[in-house]
């Protein structure tokens, strides 16, 4: 019994001393630029692994030289309530887990349906030719309420894995980045670092590589386009035509006013 006290007791300190890093680490970032995140350096390590090759595009540029059309795009279209929550929007995840509830009945119903269609023409079977096989029930649309500080905190530190101790882990160091660090500064990081493509890492990077241009001088569609890319930054790459992302974009463009920044 006292070993496994004593196991506990060495996680509990563990644990401790590692939300200590972490406390650390984002408050050196009030006077440090972080030169770069997790989630990038996994990325990278995939495409030389998968490809043979490094491929890094990220320029760090300070917050005041990011068009502000930028700014808002990214609000209005990923967390319209970024400068007035507390890093978690409870709405928005309220909202989220209904849905995605909703979804998963849905599938379960279908899935049942199919099952009772298929014990009744399995009852056929001896009186006809084998049927073709049933379509595959597609799994339900995951929809995730996560704000920018979330996402940021996730991109800085932690793995891609879907796990109750990750996202916990990513609660506690959201908190963390919101009593830390400023609004302006979250922002700044995060528009630093997402990922806009493959190997392609923040606005400055995405602004020459989709525009050819400064992000200071995104104009107000430009900068929807590059907002409505986030979710699936990799997919919509490949698809620069993408009538969903124009016309996304136009709507993301005519709700840039509202967008408050921070």
């Amino acid at each position: 019994m006292k070993a496994v006290w004593r196991w506990l007791v060495w996680v509990m300190v563990a644990g401790l001393l590692l939300q200590l890093y972490f406390v650390v680490r984002i408050a050196a970032m009030l006077v440090i630029d972080p030169q770069s995140t997790a989630f990038e350096r996994s990325e990278a390590w995939r495409v030389v692994t998968e490809k043979g090759e490094l491929r890094w595009r990220q320029q760090w540029t300070p917050y005041d030289k990011i068009s502000n059309n930028l700014k808002r795009a990214v609000i209005a279209s990923e967390d319209d309530g970024f400068a007035n929550h507390d890093g978690v929007d409870w709405v928005a995840l309220e909202k989220a887990w209904q849905k995605n509830t909703k979804a998963e009945e849905k599938v379960a119903k279908a899935q049942e349906q199919a099952a009772k269609a298929q014990a009744k023409n399995a009852a056929k079977a001896s009186a006809k030719p084998p049927a073709a096989a049933a379509k595959p029930v597609k799994a339900p649309k995951v929809v995730g309420g996560s704000t920018i500080t979330q996402q940021l905190a996730k991109n800085l530190f932690l793995s891609g894995e879907r796990t109750l101790l990750r996202k916990g882990q990513e609660f506690v160091l959201t908190l963390l980045l919101e009593a830390l660090l400023d609004k302006q500064r979250i922002l700044e990081i995060y528009l630093n670092s997402v990922e806009w493509g493959e190997g392609v890492f923040g606005a400055e990077a995405a602004a020459q590589h989709y525009f050819r241009k400064p992000a200071a001088q995104l104009s107000a569609y430009e900068a929807a386009r590059l907002a409505v890319m986030l979710p699936r930054p990799k997919y919509f790459e490949k698809l620069p035509n993408s009538s969903y992302v124009a016309g996304r974009a136009a709507v993301i463009a005519n709700r840039l006013e509202s967008a408050e920044l921070p």
